[in-house]
């Protein structure tokens, strides 16, 4: 009778497996991503804050993108404690953090767009995070516009008016000036005998 020995499992193979299952689970979870607010609503010549957490093995490479329908353009990319670079087009309206959150200033509305957040870790590793951003007018101001514009018209309606009305004035003063000059004094009058 012949007897066959089958090991399902060696140690070394069990060891190996754990150890490559590790390596994997550190991989997929090496870069996560938090942010609260993705979708956001500002007026123009506001400021806004991206809010982003980033976790990452080792330091991250942190990239913001703009979109919009007819561009595409890089904001600014660094990584914390090391390199930062803005890009001319957002030079003195940015402000990173190492966090990978990002403040941009003086808001206009072309800055309307989806902003794209992306991640890169040491080993190559990245992930992405999207934001959306809708730039309004500001309408308080046109308001205002036209508010003072009905004002100043208001003003001078009631000036013309009142000029109209003095004039006028004047105008029957002069009239009943003249008609009396015209007329005869009651000392020159000749009496009739009847």
């Amino acid at each position: 009778m012949l007897t066959w020995h089958y090991r399902l499992w060696d140690p070394h193979d069990v060891v190996a497996i754990l150890v490559f299952a590790l390596f994997m689970c550190r991989l997929v979870g090496a870069i996560s991503i938090h942010s609260p607010e993705q979708s956001i609503i500002r007026s123009v010549q506001e400021d806004v804050f991206f809010s982003a957490d980033v976790s990452c093995n080792g330091t991250p490479t942190v990239q913001w993108t703009f979109m919009s329908a007819s561009v595409s353009r890089a904001i600014a990319a660094w990584r914390p404690g090391v390199f930062a670079n803005v890009t001319a087009d957002y030079d003195g309206r940015v402000e990173l953090h190492d966090n990978g959150s990002m403040g941009l200033a003086r808001l206009t509305l072309q800055d309307t767009g989806y902003y794209v957040l992306t991640i890169t870790d040491d080993v190559g590793g990245s992930k992405d995070a999207g934001f959306v951003l809708k730039v309004n007018e500001v309408l308080y101001e046109d308001l205002q516009y036209l508010s003072v514009s009905a004002l100043a018209l208001g003003c001078l309606a009631g000036f013309l008016m009142l000029s109209m009305w003095l004039l006028n004035k004047a105008y029957s003063k002069i009239v009943a000036c003249r008609r009396r000059k015209k007329m005869p004094e009651n000392d020159e009058t000749e009496l009739q005998p009847l």
